[in-house]
């Protein structure tokens, strides 16, 4: 097995078609072909399947596509801390759920590389591909948060996929409404206040409240709307006069100051709970460079803007 295979391997997957993989490769498909076939018989791993949709990696070629994945990320990060040239352009990715603060730090990040020599990748999406992105390394990073209610089954993922969760910061529910709501001028909000209008949350896979990422998604709401990306829930904020339950860590230099967050009221039949915001990687990785100051943006995040949050964790914890 070479480096070459491994990489005419990793560029197949990436495009999923002999002819643009063999185009970016600037090399001719028999020469892919011929190499795949090599890498196949060295493995005894059918890695790939031709199909009307295209090549598609087989269960087994998926699993040892992970792992070359990973063993060719450690090679070029090694390759690139001893050389000072080459062409090359290094990879990043982060997967988070739809936190205008893990956006933010991405932005804080990325300004301090010659974005000409990187390929760098924010991914709002949802939790359970959040999990598989890093599980996966295609992304290196990934940010969510954990609360009583799905703490057990994240773990178990975590623990399946060899990921670590380390918490960042420790907050109460909050609701997130626009500044023209009827409710915006209260000190705080309760389920009877709220009832009339429409909650929104973000769609998960399944519509399994365990992947929510949205606190006290246990409680009925009778008004509901899923959305799937942030622009469209800041919109129906203010068409709809909807609102949703957050951290209330909110960035309003992406998100605009046109929006307002107001704590949680609990009762005895909505009790108000804590979530955990953290961030995840794998447990078997070498953090790269800009992994470290990813986290550290984050870190920072929290540290200057310290409102609504009821701790800041300092020590590591680690996903069982």
């Amino acid at each position: 097995m070479t480096l070459q295979q491994i990489l005419y391997a990793l560029t197949v997957e990436e495009y999923g078609s002999m002819n643009k993989a063999a185009e970016k490769l600037f090399i001719v498909q028999p020469t892919l072909t011929s190499a795949i076939r090599e890498l196949e018989k060295e493995t005894g791993v059918t890695i790939f399947l031709r199909t009307y949709r295209g090549i598609l990696p087989t269960p087994e070629g998926t699993e040892l596509l992970k792992d070359l994945r990973e063993l060719y990320r450690h090679y070029t990060a090694v390759q690139h801390k001893y050389a000072e040239e080459g062409d090359y352009k290094r990879k990043f990715g982060v997967s988070a759920q739809h936190y205008s603060f893990a956006v933010k730090a991405f932005v804080e990040m990325a300004r301090q590389y010659d974005m000409k020599q990187f390929d760098f990748a924010i991914r709002e999406t949802q939790t359970r591909n959040v999990l598989t992105d890093v599980g996966s390394l295609r992304s290196e990073v990934g940010v969510l948060y954990m609360s009583s209610l799905n703490q057990r089954v994240l773990k178990r993922m975590m623990t399946e996929q060899d990921l670590i969760f380390t918490p960042l910061v420790r907050c109460r529910a909050y609701v997130y409404l626009w500044e023209g709501h009827p409710l915006a001028g209260e000190k705080t909000l309760g389920m009877d206040q709220l009832e009339p209008y429409p909650c929104l949350s973000f769609e998960q896979e399944g519509q399994d409240d365990l992947f929510a990422e949205e606190i006290l998604t246990e409680n009925v709401y009778s008004r509901t709307v899923k959305v799937n990306d942030r622009s469209t829930m800041l919109n129906l904020m203010v068409g709809l006069n909807g609102y949703t339950l957050c951290s209330g860590v909110i960035s309003s230099d992406l998100n605009g100051d046109g929006y307002k967050v107001i704590p949680f009221r609990e009762d005895r039949e909505n009790p108000n709970s804590v979530m955990e915001i953290g961030y995840i990687t794998k447990r078997s990785s070498l953090l790269s460079e800009m992994g470290g100051k990813y986290i550290a943006e984050l870190k920072k995040y929290f540290a200057e803007n310290p409102e609504n949050v009821l701790s800041v964790e300092t020590e590591e914890a680690e996903g069982e």
